[in-house]
């Protein structure tokens, strides 16, 4: 395999996972990135975290640039027959990561206004996107992990929503390209939050008012791989 490209580091990352239809993300996705699900249901998470030590190969942090807040929106797929990551929207404070992401990993990087203090063990958050190519979006809460750190059962919705090393995105053409990630394993604990505001699936048609799953990770040091175009199977006429 090639050299990674890209290191970060995650930091106060919470996973909010809701209960989607799976035809509603289905009607989301491009041709040929179908939806992944678990006993029949599909999953879409909010992911607020810091992003911190974000560099290509060999190249230091630089200061102001190198670490920002990311709020993600994510769902899971499979593209070939693989499982993997896709990324409904990315926003973060800091232009060009967001326009440099765009470019070269074909992902839905948005500029956003965004507000992150962690007291304690309590990380309070509020995002809203500034760049609206993919329409409004809006969250504010806070979180906080409980417990020990968890060891998962490989068939649990836990390790089910985590462990996962791709992410696919798609091009202005419809094009997919594949991106590998490398991490140990998520230090992953039970968590607790009080969400204030979260339109984030708002203009995909997504409830994501009820109660989410929870998990809460302090830190992950992960390496990325560059993109790759995928090949996907011809589709069937008529």
């Amino acid at each position: 395999m090639t050299p990674w490209v890209l290191r970060m580091r995650w930091l106060d990352l919470c996973f909010m996972h809701w209960e989607v239809p799976p035809g509603a993300v289905q009607a989301t996705l491009p041709p040929g990135v179908k939806v992944d699900t678990r006993a029949g249901h599909a999953y879409v998470a909010a992911v607020p975290f810091r992003m911190e030590d974000v560099a290509p190969r060999l190249v230091p942090a630089v200061p102001g640039l190198s670490a920002f807040p990311e709020l993600n929106l994510r769902t899971y797929v499979t593209v070939n027959g693989e499982p993997g990551v896709w990324f409904y929207s990315l926003d973060v404070t800091q232009p060009l990561a967001a326009a440099l992401a765009r470019t070269f990993f074909h992902l839905p990087y948005r500029q956003a206004r965004m507000w992150v203090d962690r007291s304690g063990d309590v990380t309070r958050y509020a995002s809203v996107r500034t760049d609206l190519r993919t329409g409004p979006g809006a969250f504010a809460g806070a979180y906080r992990p409980t417990g020990p750190v968890l060891d998962p059962d490989p068939n649990s919705l836990e390790a089910w929503v985590t462990d996962r090393l791709l992410l696919f995105s798609a091009d202005a053409a419809g094009r997919v390209y594949r991106g590998r990630i490398h991490h140990v394993p998520w230090p992953l604990r039970a968590a607790q939050a009080d969400i204030r505001v979260n339109t984030l699936g708002h203009g995909l048609g997504f409830d994501l008012s009820g109660p989410p799953h929870l998990l809460h990770a302090e830190r992950l040091d992960v390496t990325a791989w560059w993109r790759e175009p995928l090949r996907l199977p011809a589709r069937k006429q008529g």
